[in-house]
């Protein structure tokens, strides 16, 4: 009989693809949710051709029907949730799972919350957290500081265009956390006992200015990047004109101001705690990622 598996949605993300990684390093079998259907391929194994081999892809959809969640979750004892970011309805399409979740015996839910999410009743996070706690599940809050690979996705075209990092950020500070520390912690938290109704704010152990991130990069790719440092208003003005939806537009502008408000500012070691290791630094991160800011035309 095989053992209990951990159930992993967003398994093909940043943070999903980090926890999958993480799991198996620790020997855990791991189903991972997949909207493409396993049954086409010739083994439910197969997933897409990055994937870390070992891993079990199953058919699953937020928002499917309930009969179909609860097989999706069979044989799985703990799951990892995190909201896709289309999806806003959280009512709709995440509670039907942690229901399904509570039916199906699920003893631990680990959760992707956001930073402060305590604090801004306004985020589908809030309100997720909020029916962990109405339900009484069994959950693990993680509330994870701003992506150290927002630079090395979302704005590495500037960086690797134009020499540029383009946010409304002022003079702020911030705490960065690499996405790979967040999948360590996933992992460790949903293998180990002691985290149950726990919610744990994850942040880099040091803190920088994009000022200072503009200056690591620049060492580590052997080139000037310069930090522009528009206004909110021009910020938020180019997206617009750059055909970015309005609700993006939304999101961008709140971001930037809980930002420049210094709430992303202040450094733990929660990753070190939970881990054991310390969490990787902005350059360990940039040395790593270098490839995401390097021109075609100027080679690797």
């Amino acid at each position: 009989m095989s053992a209990p598996a951990v159930f992993v949605t967003g398994a093909t993300g940043t943070v999903g693809a980090a926890v999958v990684s993480s799991l198996l390093a620790r020997g855990q079998r791991v189903v991972a949710a997949t909207r493409e259907d396993p049954s086409a391929a010739s083994s439910a194994t197969q997933g897409p051709a990055a994937a870390p081999a070992g891993v079990e892809w199953r058919h699953f959809e937020f928002g499917m029907p309930s009969r179909r969640m609860d097989a999706a979750l069979e044989g799985c004892d703990r799951l990892f949730l995190m909201r896709p970011p289309a999806i806003d309805d959280v009512r709709t399409f995440l509670f039907p799972l942690i229901d399904s979740a509570m039916r199906c015996g699920i003893r631990q839910i680990g959760f992707l919350s956001l930073q402060g999410v305590q604090h801004n009743r306004r985020t589908p996070h809030h309100a997720v957290e909020e029916y962990l706690r109405e339900v009484d599940a069994p959950y693990t809050s993680l509330r994870p500081n701003f992506f150290m690979q927002n630079l090395s996705t979302t704005y590495a075209r500037g960086i690797r265009d134009d020499d540029e990092i383009s946010v409304p950020a002022g003079r702020s500070l911030t705490a960065f956390i690499d996405a790979d520390d967040v999948g360590r912690v996933a992992a460790a938290v949903l293998t180990e006992p002691g985290h149950l109704r726990a919610a744990y704010t994850l942040s880099g152990e040091r803190t920088l200015t994009y000022r200072r991130v503009a200056s690591v990069l620049s060492d580590v790719l052997g080139r000037r990047i310069h930090y522009a440092r528009p206004s909110e208003a021009e910020y938020l003005a180019r997206l617009t004109a750059e055909g970015a939806p309005a609700d993006y537009v939304a999101v961008q502008k709140m971001i930037y101001r809980i930002v420049r408000f210094n709430i992303s500012a202040l450094p733990n070691r929660t990753v070190r705690r939970l881990t054991g290791l310390p969490a990787t630094t902005f350059r360990q991160f940039a040395e790593r990622e270098r490839g995401a800011w390097v021109p075609a035309s100027r080679g690797k």
